[in-house]
């Protein structure tokens, strides 16, 4: 499977059953694993400001859902789940068309809290945005 273009269905059905707003926007899983989650959001209009632009609360949105799986993946045995308590985010450029695919990779696993960074990236491949995400392990 290509991580980049295939849709991986279990993945998705994990996004879309903990997190149903994810579903509502029409996130979709490429690939998920504790070293690494990928999902993707297809642009449409309705989720745009003026100007044909992705609104940055559904581009955080993609994010934070990207995160909260990858966490999810990588709690400690016994762990219910995650909470977010911390993001920070960087928007560097906007997404007008296509896709925009989030990759999260874990940068500290604990016992009581797991930190996330996650990239945004547009079709072209360009940094669309960055985002640091602290999740508390419930």
């Amino acid at each position: 499977m290509d991580a980049m273009t295939d849709v991986d269905e279990p993945a998705t059905k994990l996004f879309h059953d903990t997190m149903p707003f994810a579903a509502s926007l029409g996130v979709e899983a490429l690939n998920s694993n504790k070293d690494e989650t990928r999902a993707r959001l297809r642009w449409a209009e309705h989720l745009c400001t003026l100007g044909g632009v992705l609104h940055g609360g559904v581009l955080m949105a993609l994010a934070d859902s990207t995160a909260a799986v990858c966490a999810f993946l990588n709690l400690p045995d016994g762990a219910a789940g995650t909470t977010t308590v911390e993001s920070k985010t960087n928007f560097l450029r906007s997404a007008k068309s296509g896709y925009v695919t989030a990759m999260a990779k874990p940068l500290h696993v604990g016992r009581r809290f797991i930190v996330v960074e996650t990239e945004l990236r547009t079709d072209d491949g360009r940094l669309a945005a960055k985002v640091t995400q602290t999740q508390a392990v419930v």
